[in-house]
């Protein structure tokens, strides 16, 4: 009988034979693998939402344990019956049944770095013996390819090599067995190839390759790539394929991970992120010791990619159906019949005017939320620079100091205005905000998509540039009356309860300018919002994609990424752009008797230039990173969450995604996937006839073995 010392061949615990653990062993299994609490907590909820009750007990039967660990959106490759092979694998007492204990088990095996060969290993291992001969090694083989399939010859000088018999039966250990395993696909390749080409001449028909690699790799490839295998006698003459072909789409496929990575390090490393056949080659010598592909595995790779159309630039999403064995073909490019030819005008007009207007709701919301976080900062930045020796802080002011610091200004909001004070002129604030940030969001949304690779996601910086000075060019319509109204009414309550006035209201301060007055530094404002926009958006798009790797293999990136990304954009984009702000302010403050005035742009850089210095032009920059950075990161960590929580429908895009997913709650499931790959590789119907009959694998070809 099977024990857990066969199961962990690693850890070392006193449990006893019987078919589950006891506490003590379970307790053993955690400490030895170093389950963490939170993972086997995980487990427990898996196991309860799918176990029965069985004399008393809860129990998995192979259905429910099927349910328990296969990927719910990954069976279209692999079918359930096949998962059944791993359910044999956990049952070790067969009896049909495997309990918490023995579940606990197989998840811990599931983490072994080697868990496919292991679990192919106890699969072909039938008695339980720790070792493997000749005959348990042909009837479990025999018992699941199937009589239809492409016979293996048992008898071969390959197998011999492993399983020789001389003085008795040479039998495998573990580690032989892995060797085995990992050269039996290419022994069955040429087996094949050899049992198809009946005249010996070295070549096979295009449905004789397609059902070769059907049986060792169908559930490795997309269906289109499948539809396309007789597509590869194209590239030589003749129309028909020789076993330099075949084995070369052998190892492209063995190599997929290899071929993925240099695909996605080339295509990015690509000024244009295109690649072609000659630029695969260079990145594969150039970043490996040994060369890894022939020029005609390169050609196959393109050829899959490109549909067939030679001496192609391809982007990453052009090698999705060859990575991606879940790859399904976008309606909008493969099924034309099924959509109008045309689209009339008005409706794509319509459909682009409600997009934008969903995208400018979603930055209004997105605005808000990143002002009202950031509100009282902005208070005590403006409060100091009207007061303190910053941006509005003149050398000829009048009066004293009033705050030493910016926590000494905060002490004094508070004390003498209240909680509400450093909320003054919000709501100004809230009802500009909301168009100002919608509008720049929309804007650079609306340019980049437009001028945007669909294929390769790129945009060349000279468009990135343009799309976000523009977002920021048009923001302004709606910042300058904004601002000019809500820094008279912050810097206004501590002047006003000085000299006893009663502090005035936005719609006072509105009458006041007029139409023309709110519109005053309107040119120090584009000033300073159009580079601010210009550095921005690109920074914060390069941040996510070249330092946080979003879309890298399917990657989303986290709350704290995100924020990190927007607020880290935020500082170099508000400090440049100082100078800027540092005149606008001086331009839009109601100057008072003793303080320089300005008439114009111009007029206030060199004034502020000749009488302060160079360096006044800086004042207050560390106060609108403080202010600036969070304020963007919070909008723009709203508008990306806007738009993941409800995302425009849009026709489908191809992607290049070889990861289910990466939540914790799923990992396990992805390593019962990973776990058949071996004894996927040597048939891709394993476990599916066994299944069929609900038998052992040995007792259909050897009844005496069972």
């Amino acid at each position: 009988m099977p024990t857990l010392s066969r199961l962990l061949p690693t850890v070392h615990c006193d449990a006893d034979k019987s078919s589950s653990l006891t506490a003590s062993a379970l307790k053993t299994v955690r400490t030895a693998v170093s389950v963490p609490e939170t993972e086997l907590k995980r487990w427990r909820r898996t196991f309860d939402a799918n176990s029965k009750a069985v004399n008393g007990g809860k129990y998995l039967d192979p259905e429910s344990f099927v349910s328990a660990i296969a990927p719910k959106d990954d069976l279209t490759k692999i079918g359930r019956a096949q998962y059944e092979i791993l359910f044999r694998v956990a049952d070790t007492s067969r009896r049909r049944l495997v309990s918490w204990e023995d579940f606990v088990v197989f998840q811990t095996v599931l983490k072994r770095p080697d868990a496919d060969y292991w679990m192919a290993f106890q699969y072909f291992d039938a008695d339980h013996s720790g070792y493997i001969d000749y005959d348990e090694f042909r009837s479990v083989m025999s018992a699941n390819i199937g009589p239809d399939s492409i016979p293996f010859d048992f008898d071969c000088d390959w197998v011999k090599l492993y399983l020789g018999k001389k003085n008795g039966t040479h039998v495998l250990g573990y580690n032989e067995f892995t060797q085995l395993m990992k050269g039996l696909q290419g022994e069955r390749l040429r087996q094949a190839f050899a049992y198809l080409d009946a005249d010996q001449d070295g070549f096979i028909l295009p449905d004789q390759f397609k059902r070769i690699i059907l049986e060792i790799a169908g559930h490795k490839l997309s269906d289109a790539v499948i539809d396309r295998l007789p597509t590869l006698c194209t590239l030589s003459p003749g129309q028909r394929i020789s076993y330099s072909e075949v084995n070369a789409f052998y190892n492209v496929i063995k190599e997929m991970d290899m071929v993925e990575r240099i695909l996605r390090e080339a295509t990015a490393k690509s000024k244009d992120g295109r690649i072609d056949q000659n630029d695969f080659l260079d990145y594969a010598a150039s970043h490996s010791r040994y060369s890894l592909f022939t020029p005609m595995e390169a050609s196959i790779i393109f050829h899959f990619a490109g549909r067939g159309v030679p001496g192609q630039r391809l982007a990453l999403v052009d090698f999705a159906q060859l990575l991606d064995p879940r790859w399904k073909a976008p309606y909008s490019h493969y099924a034309e019949d099924s959509i109008p030819a045309t689209v009339p005008k008005s409706t794509s007009y319509l459909l682009g005017a409600a997009h934008s207007a969903y995208s400018f709701v979603q930055g209004g919301i997105a605005g808000a939320f990143g002002a009202t976080i950031v509100y009282p900062i902005d208070m005590v930045k403006t409060r100091m620079l009207k007061w303190c020796r910053m941006q509005n802080q003149r050398s000829t002011v009048v009066g004293q100091m009033l705050y030493k610091n910016s926590f000494d200004c905060a002490k004094k909001i508070l004390r003498n205005e209240g909680f509400l004070g450093f909320y003054r002129g919000l709501g100004p604030q809230l009802i500009g905000v909301a168009p100002e940030k919608a509008i720049k969001l929309t804007v650079n949304d609306f340019i980049r998509g437009r001028t945007m690779d669909p294929e390769t996601g790129r945009i060349k910086l000279a468009w990135e540039l343009f799309a976000g000075g523009a977002a920021g060019g048009c923001q302004v319509v709606f910042t300058n009356p904004l601002e000019i109204v809500k820094i008279r009414l912050q810097v206004q309550g501590e002047a006003a309860k000085l000299e006893g006035h009663v502090p005035k209201g936005a719609v006072h301060i509105v009458r006041q300018l007029g139409i023309v007055g709110l519109y005053k530094g309107a040119s120090a404002c584009l000033l300073r919002d159009i580079p601010f926009s210009a550095i921005y958006f690109p920074v914060y798009a390069h941040l996510k994609k070249d330092v946080f790797q979003e879309g890298y293999n399917g990657k989303q990136l986290s709350f704290l990424e995100t924020l990190s990304a927007a607020a880290i954009a935020g500082m170099p984009a508000a400090y440049l752009t100082t100078p800027a702000d540092v005149v606008k302010t001086r331009l839009q403050v109601e100057a008072k008797q003793g303080q320089t005035h300005y008439s114009g742009l111009r007029d206030a850089f060199v004034k502020i230039y000749r009488e302060e210095g160079f360096k006044a032009l800086f004042k207050g920059g560390p106060a609108r990173i403080i202010r600036s950075s969070p304020q963007f990161g919070f909008t723009l960590l709203g508008y990306e969450t806007l738009k993941k929580t409800f995302p425009w429908e849009e026709k489908a895009a191809p992607q290049v995604s070889t990861a289910l997913t990466s939540r914790p709650d799923d990992l396990s499931r992805i390593r019962a996937r990973n776990a058949l790959k071996i004894l996927l590789d040597v048939h891709g119907d394993f476990g599916r006839r066994a299944a069929a009959f609900g038998k052992s694998p040995m007792s259909l070809s050897n009844p005496k073995l069972t």
